[in-house]
């Protein structure tokens, strides 16, 4: 069954997703803002969360390495730790992320590939204590992996924290059931800045819907909104 997926951002009310960018507030400052999202991301109670492969680069930040042995490798998934409780999860549809172990913030790492991914890859992998599911598909079927996440892992309630381009793929895919968004008192008024969602030339016009849920005043001046994402009649 497929997990609950909550989608997780924090940002400016012009929506700029770097903090680093922001004005200065006088109720709060970069350190106050992540650690409301460390918070809020605690209080949502999921057992996982999901990112892209670029956000994950920039997480991991580890390079090419070759395994120091190199045997069979298993298709379609490999479970390093099956009996984990928490799990790091990233979409990476051509096998270009990299780990140094198999666990980021104590929490274990499960890749999910494109079917195009070569065999040297999945081994690097799993030398470095990585799980990975490989889809049928060169384009990853969102939908079945979330099921396999749910049954083989027993992931119930996932935050997926963007980038955005993953983030508007799962909501086109009636695969987001929350919107869940923390605003500073903070701007960035600057162009081309990035977005919560994105979704191709299209947008998501006529794919989904937002229904509020709840409204709730955080510390430093911050909100939490909360929206149910319904597909779109």
């Amino acid at each position: 069954m497929k997990p609950y997926v909550i989608c997780l951002m924090i940002t400016s009310p012009d929506g700029s997703l770097h903090p680093s960018r922001w004005t200065r507030s006088p109720d709060g400052t970069r350190e106050n803002w992540s650690s409301l999202y460390d918070q809020v991301h605690k209080d949502l109670e999921a057992n996982a969360w999901m990112v892209g492969r670029v956000t994950m680069a920039e997480i991991s930040k580890a390079g090419p390495h070759a395994p120091s042995v190199v045997s069979s490798v298993a298709r379609p998934s490999h479970y390093a730790n099956p009996s984990a409780s928490s799990f790091a999860i990233a979409v990476d549809r051509s096998g270009k992320l990299h780990f140094s172990s198999g666990e980021l913030y104590g929490d274990h790492v499960v890749v999910l590939l494109g079917a195009d991914v070569d065999d040297n890859h999945l081994a690097e992998l799993a030398a470095d204590g990585v799980s990975y599911i490989v889809s049928d598909t060169p384009q990853i079927d969102m939908s079945a992996m979330l099921s396999t996440l749910g049954s083989d892992l027993g992931i119930k309630r996932l935050l997926l924290e963007g980038g955005a381009n993953i983030n508007g793929t799962l909501m086109a895919e009636g695969l987001v059931d929350e919107l869940s968004l923390i605003v500073a008192p903070a701007l960035e008024a600057r162009r081309g800045s990035d977005r919560i969602v994105e979704f191709g030339d299209e947008g998501l016009t006529g794919k989904v819907t937002l229904s509020f849920i709840a409204c709730e005043p955080l510390q430093y001046g911050a909100l939490h909104l909360r929206y149910a994402v319904q597909e779109a009649a």
